[in-house]
Protein backbone atom coordinates (compact mmCIF):
# COMPACT_ATOMS: atom_id res chain seq x y z
CA UNK A 1 0.00 0.00 0.00
CA UNK A 2 1.51 3.43 -0.97
CA UNK A 3 1.71 5.84 1.60
CA UNK A 4 1.35 9.62 1.62
CA UNK A 5 3.05 11.75 4.22
CA UNK A 6 2.00 15.44 5.00
CA UNK A 7 4.32 17.01 7.27
CA UNK A 8 2.34 20.55 8.50
CA UNK A 9 -1.15 20.62 9.65
CA UNK A 10 -1.65 24.05 9.83
CA UNK A 11 -4.46 26.28 8.37
CA UNK A 12 -3.13 26.60 5.09
CA UNK A 13 -2.55 22.52 5.18
CA UNK A 14 -6.08 21.75 5.27
CA UNK A 15 -7.32 21.83 2.06
CA UNK A 16 -4.65 19.45 1.02
CA UNK A 17 -5.42 16.87 4.23
CA UNK A 18 -9.34 17.04 3.16
CA UNK A 19 -8.23 15.98 -0.95
CA UNK A 20 -5.74 13.40 0.10
CA UNK A 21 -7.91 11.88 2.73
CA UNK A 22 -10.59 11.61 -0.50
CA UNK A 23 -8.06 10.53 -2.90
CA UNK A 24 -6.67 7.94 -0.20
CA UNK A 25 -10.36 6.60 0.23
CA UNK A 26 -10.44 5.84 -3.71
CA UNK A 27 -6.80 4.50 -4.69
CA UNK A 28 -6.61 2.45 -1.44
CA UNK A 29 -3.87 4.96 0.02
CA UNK A 30 -2.96 5.52 3.23
CA UNK A 31 -2.16 9.34 4.49
CA UNK A 32 -0.46 10.32 7.30
CA UNK A 33 -0.40 13.68 9.17
CA UNK A 34 2.67 15.20 11.42
CA UNK A 35 2.33 18.09 13.55
CA UNK A 36 4.29 19.43 16.24
CA UNK A 37 0.89 20.65 17.76
CA UNK A 38 -1.56 18.19 19.94
CA UNK A 39 -4.53 20.13 19.43
CA UNK A 40 -3.93 19.77 15.50
CA UNK A 41 -3.36 16.41 15.35
CA UNK A 42 -6.27 15.54 17.41
CA UNK A 43 -8.54 18.15 15.23
CA UNK A 44 -7.84 15.93 12.14
CA UNK A 45 -8.18 12.66 13.91
CA UNK A 46 -11.29 13.55 15.06
CA UNK A 47 -12.27 14.86 11.48
CA UNK A 48 -10.95 11.91 9.51
CA UNK A 49 -11.21 8.59 9.67
CA UNK A 50 -8.71 7.41 7.37
CA UNK A 51 -6.31 10.03 8.14
CA UNK A 52 -3.68 9.10 10.72
CA UNK A 53 -2.12 11.28 12.58
CA UNK A 54 0.75 11.67 14.61
CA UNK A 55 3.01 14.05 16.50
CA UNK A 56 6.65 15.10 15.39
CA UNK A 57 9.61 17.35 16.12
CA UNK A 58 11.23 17.62 12.64
CA UNK A 59 14.42 18.18 14.17
CA UNK A 60 14.75 15.01 15.72
CA UNK A 61 16.56 13.07 13.06
CA UNK A 62 16.18 9.71 14.12
CA UNK A 63 12.47 9.90 14.99
CA UNK A 64 11.91 11.96 11.52
CA UNK A 65 13.70 8.86 9.65
CA UNK A 66 11.87 6.51 11.55
CA UNK A 67 8.68 8.13 10.21
CA UNK A 68 9.58 8.91 6.58
CA UNK A 69 11.26 5.38 5.92
CA UNK A 70 7.65 4.08 5.02
CA UNK A 71 6.50 6.85 2.71
CA UNK A 72 6.34 6.79 -0.64
CA UNK A 73 5.45 10.66 -0.73
CA UNK A 74 6.20 13.32 1.46
CA UNK A 75 4.50 16.71 1.42
CA UNK A 76 6.13 19.55 3.63
CA UNK A 77 3.44 22.29 4.68
CA UNK A 78 6.30 23.29 7.06
CA UNK A 79 7.93 26.59 7.52
CA UNK A 80 11.00 27.15 4.31
CA UNK A 81 13.95 26.39 7.06
CA UNK A 82 12.75 23.30 7.42
CA UNK A 83 12.85 21.78 4.16
CA UNK A 84 16.39 20.83 3.74
CA UNK A 85 16.11 18.99 7.26
CA UNK A 86 13.10 16.88 5.04
CA UNK A 87 15.10 17.16 1.90
CA UNK A 88 18.41 15.18 3.06
CA UNK A 89 16.07 12.63 4.80
CA UNK A 90 14.33 11.94 1.62
CA UNK A 91 17.29 11.55 -0.48
CA UNK A 92 18.69 9.16 2.09
CA UNK A 93 15.50 6.74 2.36
CA UNK A 94 14.98 7.40 -1.23
CA UNK A 95 11.06 9.36 -0.99
CA UNK A 96 9.80 11.65 -3.66
CA UNK A 97 9.28 15.40 -1.97
CA UNK A 98 6.74 17.82 -3.20
CA UNK A 99 6.21 21.43 -1.17
CA UNK A 100 4.64 24.71 -1.99
CA UNK A 101 8.05 26.23 -1.09
CA UNK A 102 10.53 28.09 -3.15
CA UNK A 103 13.42 26.27 -4.64
CA UNK A 104 16.23 27.64 -2.06
CA UNK A 105 20.31 27.22 -2.39
CA UNK A 106 20.16 24.63 0.18
CA UNK A 107 18.42 22.34 -2.07
CA UNK A 108 19.83 23.43 -5.38
CA UNK A 109 23.30 21.93 -3.17
CA UNK A 110 21.45 18.71 -3.57
CA UNK A 111 20.29 18.54 -7.36
CA UNK A 112 22.70 16.04 -8.60
CA UNK A 113 21.49 13.54 -5.99
CA UNK A 114 18.32 14.16 -6.40
CA UNK A 115 18.55 13.07 -9.66
CA UNK A 116 20.81 10.30 -9.39
CA UNK A 117 18.46 8.51 -6.86
CA UNK A 118 16.00 8.53 -10.13
CA UNK A 119 13.55 10.86 -7.52
CA UNK A 120 11.21 13.61 -8.25
CA UNK A 121 11.48 16.71 -5.63
CA UNK A 122 8.70 19.36 -6.59
CA UNK A 123 8.87 22.69 -5.43
CA UNK A 124 6.89 25.75 -5.98
CA UNK A 125 3.86 23.63 -6.86
CA UNK A 126 0.88 25.81 -4.74
CA UNK A 127 -0.41 29.42 -5.36
CA UNK A 128 2.47 31.86 -5.82
CA UNK A 129 4.87 30.29 -6.72
CA UNK A 130 2.64 27.42 -8.05
CA UNK A 131 -0.66 28.28 -10.20
CA UNK A 132 1.51 30.82 -11.58
CA UNK A 133 3.79 29.31 -12.94
CA UNK A 134 1.25 26.48 -14.19
CA UNK A 135 -0.96 29.07 -15.80
CA UNK A 136 1.40 31.25 -17.09
CA UNK A 137 3.64 28.14 -19.10
CA UNK A 138 0.40 27.07 -20.46
CA UNK A 139 -0.54 30.07 -22.37
CA UNK A 140 3.74 30.82 -23.24
CA UNK A 141 3.02 26.98 -24.38
CA UNK A 142 0.41 27.49 -26.16
CA UNK A 143 1.86 31.00 -28.19
CA UNK A 144 5.22 29.28 -28.89
CA UNK A 145 2.99 25.98 -30.42
CA UNK A 146 1.28 28.79 -32.79
CA UNK A 147 4.70 30.08 -33.91
CA UNK A 148 4.47 32.97 -31.61
CA UNK A 149 6.89 34.98 -29.25
CA UNK A 150 6.03 36.82 -26.13
CA UNK A 151 7.02 40.45 -26.45
CA UNK A 152 5.30 41.55 -22.65
CA UNK A 153 4.96 39.56 -19.45
CA UNK A 154 3.00 41.26 -16.74
CA UNK A 155 1.88 38.93 -13.55
CA UNK A 156 0.08 39.96 -10.21
CA UNK A 157 -1.41 37.76 -7.49
CA UNK A 158 -2.70 38.93 -3.85
CA UNK A 159 -4.49 37.04 -0.97
CA UNK A 160 -7.43 39.26 -0.40
CA UNK A 161 -10.42 39.48 0.97
CA UNK A 162 -13.85 38.90 -0.97
CA UNK A 163 -16.40 41.24 -1.40
CA UNK A 164 -18.44 41.91 1.75
CA UNK A 165 -15.50 40.76 4.03
CA UNK A 166 -13.66 43.60 2.91
CA UNK A 167 -15.52 45.46 5.55
CA UNK A 168 -12.63 47.30 6.99
CA UNK A 169 -10.74 50.85 5.72
CA UNK A 170 -7.57 48.68 4.52
CA UNK A 171 -10.34 46.23 2.84
CA UNK A 172 -7.80 43.76 4.25
CA UNK A 173 -7.35 41.01 6.47
CA UNK A 174 -4.79 38.39 6.99
CA UNK A 175 -5.10 35.45 5.10
CA UNK A 176 -1.16 33.96 5.77
CA UNK A 177 1.99 34.75 7.79
CA UNK A 178 1.49 37.69 9.08
CA UNK A 179 5.37 38.44 9.51
CA UNK A 180 5.68 37.90 5.51
CA UNK A 181 3.15 40.62 5.01
CA UNK A 182 4.94 42.82 7.30
CA UNK A 183 8.05 42.38 5.94
CA UNK A 184 6.79 42.92 2.09
CA UNK A 185 9.99 43.75 0.35
CA UNK A 186 12.39 43.76 2.63
CA UNK A 187 14.37 41.12 1.19
CA UNK A 188 15.95 43.45 -1.15
CA UNK A 189 15.67 45.82 -4.11
CA UNK A 190 12.68 44.73 -6.51
CA UNK A 191 13.88 44.50 -9.67
CA UNK A 192 12.15 43.79 -13.57
CA UNK A 193 12.47 45.60 -17.26
CA UNK A 194 9.55 47.85 -18.45
CA UNK A 195 9.20 48.77 -22.55
CA UNK A 196 13.47 47.62 -22.98
CA UNK A 197 14.33 49.55 -19.56
CA UNK A 198 15.57 48.16 -16.84
CA UNK A 199 14.01 49.18 -12.83
CA UNK A 200 15.87 48.69 -9.66
CA UNK A 201 12.82 50.09 -6.90
CA UNK A 202 14.92 50.06 -3.47
CA UNK A 203 12.23 48.86 -0.54
CA UNK A 204 11.64 52.65 0.92
CA UNK A 205 10.28 53.54 -2.66
CA UNK A 206 8.15 49.86 -3.29
CA UNK A 207 4.53 51.35 -2.53
CA UNK A 208 4.62 53.96 -4.19
CA UNK A 209 5.51 52.09 -8.19
CA UNK A 210 2.56 50.87 -8.49
CA UNK A 211 0.73 49.26 -11.34
CA UNK A 212 -3.28 49.34 -11.55
CA UNK A 213 -4.90 46.11 -12.50
CA UNK A 214 -8.71 45.54 -13.31
CA UNK A 215 -10.80 42.35 -12.84
CA UNK A 216 -13.49 41.99 -14.52
CA UNK A 217 -16.43 41.85 -12.06
CA UNK A 218 -14.90 42.96 -8.74
CA UNK A 219 -13.07 46.10 -10.13
CA UNK A 220 -9.78 47.91 -9.80
CA UNK A 221 -6.68 46.83 -7.93
CA UNK A 222 -3.07 48.36 -7.08
CA UNK A 223 -0.05 46.24 -7.35
CA UNK A 224 3.52 46.91 -6.10
CA UNK A 225 6.32 45.05 -7.72
CA UNK A 226 7.41 42.08 -6.50
CA UNK A 227 11.40 41.53 -5.52
CA UNK A 228 12.89 39.74 -8.53
CA UNK A 229 11.05 39.85 -12.03
CA UNK A 230 14.08 39.42 -13.85
CA UNK A 231 14.52 35.33 -13.15
CA UNK A 232 11.52 34.71 -15.24
CA UNK A 233 13.32 35.31 -18.20
CA UNK A 234 14.98 32.16 -18.03
CA UNK A 235 12.91 30.38 -16.10
CA UNK A 236 10.14 31.04 -18.61
CA UNK A 237 12.18 31.20 -21.84
CA UNK A 238 11.05 35.00 -22.02
CA UNK A 239 14.45 36.00 -23.88
CA UNK A 240 12.50 38.68 -26.64
CA UNK A 241 10.57 39.76 -24.15
CA UNK A 242 10.65 43.70 -23.18
CA UNK A 243 8.38 43.83 -19.70
CA UNK A 244 8.81 41.62 -17.78
CA UNK A 245 7.23 41.57 -14.02
CA UNK A 246 5.48 40.18 -11.32
CA UNK A 247 3.73 42.11 -8.63
CA UNK A 248 1.87 41.80 -5.33
CA UNK A 249 -2.43 42.84 -5.69
CA UNK A 250 -3.97 45.29 -3.18
CA UNK A 251 -7.34 47.22 -2.85
CA UNK A 252 -6.40 50.89 -3.98
CA UNK A 253 -5.65 53.13 -1.27
CA UNK A 254 -3.35 50.15 1.05
CA UNK A 255 -0.49 50.86 -0.74
CA UNK A 256 -0.17 54.48 -0.35
CA UNK A 257 -0.78 54.26 3.52
CA UNK A 258 1.72 51.36 3.66
CA UNK A 259 4.08 53.82 2.03
CA UNK A 260 3.74 56.11 5.23
CA UNK A 261 5.08 53.18 8.16
CA UNK A 262 7.59 52.39 5.40
CA UNK A 263 8.79 55.68 5.40
CA UNK A 264 8.96 55.81 9.36
CA UNK A 265 10.72 52.44 9.57
CA UNK A 266 8.10 50.99 11.25
CA UNK A 267 8.46 48.02 9.09
CA UNK A 268 12.19 47.69 10.08
CA UNK A 269 13.28 44.12 11.42
CA UNK A 270 17.15 44.52 12.21
CA UNK A 271 16.87 45.93 15.80
CA UNK A 272 14.79 45.92 18.68
CA UNK A 273 13.16 48.80 19.96
CA UNK A 274 14.78 50.49 23.47
CA UNK A 275 12.15 51.23 26.20
CA UNK A 276 9.12 49.88 24.20
CA UNK A 277 7.88 47.50 27.35
CA UNK A 278 6.86 50.59 28.71
CA UNK A 279 5.58 52.96 25.88
CA UNK A 280 2.16 53.04 24.00
CA UNK A 281 1.24 52.96 20.53
CA UNK A 282 1.51 56.55 20.68
CA UNK A 283 5.27 56.91 22.08
CA UNK A 284 5.95 54.48 19.77
CA UNK A 285 5.25 56.38 16.98
CA UNK A 286 6.30 59.96 18.08
CA UNK A 287 9.69 58.34 18.55
CA UNK A 288 10.06 57.75 14.91
CA UNK A 289 8.66 61.75 14.50
CA UNK A 290 10.57 64.99 14.09
CA UNK A 291 9.97 66.96 17.66
CA UNK A 292 6.67 69.04 17.42
CA UNK A 293 4.73 70.87 19.99
CA UNK A 294 1.44 69.76 17.70
CA UNK A 295 -0.54 66.86 18.15
CA UNK A 296 0.60 63.09 17.14
CA UNK A 297 -1.90 63.60 13.97
CA UNK A 298 -0.69 66.98 13.04
CA UNK A 299 2.76 66.24 13.08
CA UNK A 300 2.25 62.57 11.43
CA UNK A 301 0.36 63.94 8.65
CA UNK A 302 2.61 66.69 7.77
CA UNK A 303 5.72 64.49 8.02
CA UNK A 304 4.18 62.21 5.65
CA UNK A 305 2.84 65.24 3.55
CA UNK A 306 -0.75 64.73 3.66
CA UNK A 307 -3.75 66.35 4.51
CA UNK A 308 -5.06 65.79 8.52
CA UNK A 309 -8.44 64.71 6.77
CA UNK A 310 -7.23 62.07 3.76
CA UNK A 311 -7.94 58.53 3.39
CA UNK A 312 -4.77 57.98 3.91
CA UNK A 313 -4.78 59.51 7.27
CA UNK A 314 -8.34 57.43 7.91
CA UNK A 315 -6.86 54.62 7.10
CA UNK A 316 -3.57 55.04 10.01
CA UNK A 317 -5.79 56.16 12.90
CA UNK A 318 -8.45 53.49 12.51
CA UNK A 319 -5.04 50.71 13.17
CA UNK A 320 -4.57 52.50 16.29
CA UNK A 321 -1.03 53.29 15.95
CA UNK A 322 -2.30 56.54 17.61
CA UNK A 323 -3.66 55.55 20.58
CA UNK A 324 -2.46 55.79 24.29
CA UNK A 325 -2.80 52.32 24.80
CA UNK A 326 0.33 49.93 25.74
CA UNK A 327 2.20 47.89 23.30
CA UNK A 328 3.06 44.99 26.41
CA UNK A 329 5.77 43.82 24.53
CA UNK A 330 8.70 43.08 26.79
CA UNK A 331 11.64 43.02 23.57
CA UNK A 332 10.58 44.02 20.09
CA UNK A 333 11.40 45.18 16.78
CA UNK A 334 9.63 47.83 15.06
CA UNK A 335 8.32 45.00 12.66
CA UNK A 336 7.24 43.15 15.62
CA UNK A 337 5.27 46.14 17.17
CA UNK A 338 3.36 46.54 13.95
CA UNK A 339 2.86 42.57 13.41
CA UNK A 340 0.97 42.54 17.03
CA UNK A 341 -1.21 45.46 16.07
CA UNK A 342 -2.14 44.37 12.93
CA UNK A 343 -2.75 40.83 13.89
CA UNK A 344 -5.55 42.31 16.35
CA UNK A 345 -7.04 44.73 13.86
CA UNK A 346 -6.78 42.83 10.39
CA UNK A 347 -7.86 39.37 12.24
CA UNK A 348 -10.21 37.65 10.23
CA UNK A 349 -13.54 36.67 11.34
CA UNK A 350 -14.75 32.95 11.19
CA UNK A 351 -17.82 34.16 8.91
CA UNK A 352 -15.19 36.09 6.68
CA UNK A 353 -14.72 34.57 3.25
CA UNK A 354 -11.20 35.41 1.77
CA UNK A 355 -10.57 35.39 -2.32
CA UNK A 356 -7.37 35.03 -4.49
CA UNK A 357 -6.94 37.25 -7.07
CA UNK A 358 -4.55 36.00 -10.06
CA UNK A 359 -3.84 37.85 -13.32
CA UNK A 360 -1.17 37.88 -16.42
CA UNK A 361 -1.24 40.42 -19.20
CA UNK A 362 0.69 38.75 -22.08
CA UNK A 363 1.17 40.43 -25.54
CA UNK A 364 2.95 38.40 -28.32
CA UNK A 365 3.90 38.61 -31.72
CA UNK A 366 3.12 36.30 -34.54
CA UNK A 367 4.60 37.59 -37.71
CA UNK A 368 3.16 41.45 -38.01
CA UNK A 369 0.21 40.27 -35.99
CA UNK A 370 0.57 41.79 -32.07
CA UNK A 371 -2.17 40.32 -29.59
CA UNK A 372 -2.84 40.63 -25.78
CA UNK A 373 -3.98 37.70 -23.75
CA UNK A 374 -5.52 38.81 -20.22
CA UNK A 375 -5.93 36.07 -17.96
CA UNK A 376 -7.85 36.45 -14.64
CA UNK A 377 -8.71 33.81 -12.00
CA UNK A 378 -11.03 34.62 -8.85
CA UNK A 379 -11.10 32.24 -6.30
CA UNK A 380 -12.83 32.28 -2.95
CA UNK A 381 -13.21 30.52 0.20
CA UNK A 382 -14.91 30.25 3.76
CA UNK A 383 -12.51 31.19 6.52
CA UNK A 384 -13.60 28.97 9.15
CA UNK A 385 -13.89 25.67 6.22
CA UNK A 386 -11.85 25.73 3.49
CA UNK A 387 -10.24 29.33 2.83
CA UNK A 388 -9.10 30.49 -0.89
CA UNK A 389 -5.76 30.25 0.52
CA UNK A 390 -5.85 27.03 1.46
CA UNK A 391 -7.70 25.85 -1.82
CA UNK A 392 -5.29 27.51 -4.25
CA UNK A 393 -2.29 26.17 -2.14
CA UNK A 394 -3.28 22.85 -1.09
CA UNK A 395 -5.25 21.18 -4.35
CA UNK A 396 -2.34 21.78 -6.50
CA UNK A 397 -0.05 19.62 -4.11
CA UNK A 398 -2.85 17.48 -3.61
CA UNK A 399 -2.94 16.97 -7.51
CA UNK A 400 0.54 16.33 -7.97
CA UNK A 401 1.36 13.85 -5.79
CA UNK A 402 -1.48 12.13 -7.10
CA UNK A 403 0.11 11.79 -10.57
CA UNK A 404 3.53 11.11 -8.86
CA UNK A 405 1.69 8.07 -7.03
CA UNK A 406 -0.04 7.18 -10.22
CA UNK A 407 3.43 7.02 -12.02
CA UNK A 408 1.88 9.72 -14.29
CA UNK A 409 4.98 12.26 -14.03
CA UNK A 410 8.00 10.47 -15.91
CA UNK A 411 10.85 13.72 -15.58
CA UNK A 412 12.88 13.06 -12.49
CA UNK A 413 14.96 15.84 -10.38
CA UNK A 414 14.66 19.08 -8.58
CA UNK A 415 11.87 20.82 -10.52
CA UNK A 416 9.33 23.38 -10.64
CA UNK A 417 5.82 22.84 -12.34
CA UNK A 418 6.83 24.35 -15.49
CA UNK A 419 6.30 21.39 -17.90
CA UNK A 420 2.93 19.93 -19.66
CA UNK A 421 2.76 16.52 -18.11
CA UNK A 422 2.26 18.23 -14.59
CA UNK A 423 0.88 21.88 -14.82
CA UNK A 424 -2.09 20.14 -17.65
CA UNK A 425 -3.58 17.73 -15.78
CA UNK A 426 -3.27 20.26 -12.51
CA UNK A 427 -4.81 22.81 -14.09
CA UNK A 428 -7.36 20.32 -15.91
CA UNK A 429 -8.62 19.40 -12.46
CA UNK A 430 -8.41 22.54 -10.65
CA UNK A 431 -10.67 23.90 -13.79
CA UNK A 432 -13.35 21.14 -12.24
CA UNK A 433 -12.59 22.65 -8.34
CA UNK A 434 -13.79 25.75 -10.24
CA UNK A 435 -10.41 27.64 -9.88
CA UNK A 436 -9.96 28.20 -13.14
CA UNK A 437 -8.86 30.84 -15.64
CA UNK A 438 -10.83 33.23 -18.10
CA UNK A 439 -9.31 34.73 -20.75
CA UNK A 440 -9.61 37.93 -23.17
CA UNK A 441 -7.77 38.39 -26.35
CA UNK A 442 -7.65 41.15 -28.14
CA UNK A 443 -5.55 42.59 -31.08
CA UNK A 444 -3.26 45.79 -30.55
CA UNK A 445 -2.25 48.50 -32.74
CA UNK A 446 0.33 46.78 -35.74
CA UNK A 447 3.79 47.19 -34.49
CA UNK A 448 6.31 49.50 -36.46
CA UNK A 449 9.06 47.86 -37.70
CA UNK A 450 12.04 46.81 -35.52
CA UNK A 451 9.87 47.54 -32.80
CA UNK A 452 10.74 44.31 -30.07
CA UNK A 453 13.69 43.32 -31.81
CA UNK A 454 15.57 41.01 -29.31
Amino acid sequence: MKKVLILGAGRSAAALIDYMSQEGERNDWQVQVVDAAPDIIEQYERKYENVQASQLDVLDDNARENLLQSASLVISMLPARFHIHVAESCIKLKIHLLTASYVDEEVQQLEEQIKKQGLIFLYECGLDPGIDHMSAMQMIDNIRQKGGHVTSFQSFCGGLMAPGSDDNPWRYKFTWNPRNVVLAGKGGTAQYIYKGIYKNIPHHQLFKRLTMVEIPEYGDFESYPNRDSLKYRELYGLYKAETILRGTLRRPGFCSAWHAFVQLGLTDDSYQVRNVENMTYAEFTRSYLPYSKDDLLTNFSRYIGVDISSEVMQRIKWLGILDDKPIRLQKATPAQVMQQLLESRWQARQEDKDMIVMQHQIEYQIKDEHKKITSSLVSTGEIANLSGMAKTVGYPLGIAAKLILQDKIKERGLMIPIHQEIYAPVLEELKKMNIKFIDKEESLTPMSEGQFKS
